[in-house]
């Protein structure tokens, strides 16, 4: 060991290996466990950042779930594959787990009034969920056109309703949704309709309006997008703080309308 060395600058690892503390850690990666492995990838932040060329103006996004099976993982898949005898049994889970929170509740679960609530609310959950396993491309099909059109295309006040993940309450609002065309525009209603998928599941507004606004943009490749959502939140309005006016306000843009203020300010 050269004099200049320090006794602390080397470290055991318990194979008896020794590690140069000193020296550069450039080949040195952190490997993840799987800890983190059942956490929604939209939810987590990434620490590493790629190398830019210096012309990026698009800030670094969580993959797009096209397939609608990226963030619900494989109990969306199985839901997908199961036979109609799987389907039903499933139902019936489910029937038998809203029936368990009626009747500790305090309610009585046979009377009238409930007697077809597990049922029926089983079915609204999966209508309410149904954006789960939907491809975006498969909806997207062939609705891009080639044209040469480069000014901005806006949708406004698109119906969004959706579920606080945190509480499974509602949440409803409009969303609007902007963007710049690069050689190819996109049909009005697949606007909407990418909306619709990102919406029906549980989620929080913050991500909602990123996947949309992040789908957008790799499914049409645009100069840049920008996707504004207003809405409430029954978790804000019918419990906690109980603020019935509170409106929340979401933005997501990209390309150039993150880089350039003058665009941002047009939208």
């Amino acid at each position: 060991m050269s004099p200049t060395h320090s006794a602390n600058s080397e470290r055991k690892l318990p194979h008896g290996d020794a590690v140069d503390l000193e020296r550069p850690t450039k080949n040195r990666k952190r490997k993840h466990g799987m800890a983190n492995a059942a956490r929604d990838p939209g939810d987590e932040s990434d620490s590493s950042e790629p190398e830019s060329d210096g012309n990026e103006t698009t800030s670094p996004s969580p993959m797009t779930d096209f397939d609608g099976l990226s963030c619900p993982g494989t109990g969306t898949r199985a839901k997908l594959e199961e036979t109609s005898a799987q389907a039903a049994e499933r139902l019936n889970k489910m029937h038998n787990a809203v029936r368990t929170i009626v009747e500790f509740l305090g309610e009585n679960p046979t009377r009238s009034g409930l007697l077809d609530t597990p049922d029926r609310y089983a079915k609204a959950l999966l209508f309410f969920t149904k954006g789960y396993g939907v491809n975006i491309r498969d909806i997207v099909n062939d609705a891009i056109f080639h044209k040469d059109h480069n000014e901005m295309v806006i949708v406004k006040d698109i119906d969004i309703f959706s579920m606080c993940e945190h509480h499974m309450l509602p949440f409803t609002g409009k969303m609007h949704i902007g963007y710049i065309p690069h050689h190819s525009v996109i049909g009005l209603s697949k606007l909407a309709r990418i909306a619709e998928i990102f919406s029906r599941r549980p989620q929080i507004q913050e991500r909602l309006t990123k996947e949309v606004a992040n789908a957008l943009m790799e499914v049409l490749n645009p100069r840049g997008v920008a996707v504004v959502m207003e809405s409430s939140h029954l978790c804000m309005v019918m419990r906690g703080v109980g603020k019935s006016t509170a409106t929340t306000i979401t933005s997501c843009v990209t390309g150039c309308f993150e880089a350039e203020e003058k665009t941002r300010s047009e939208f």
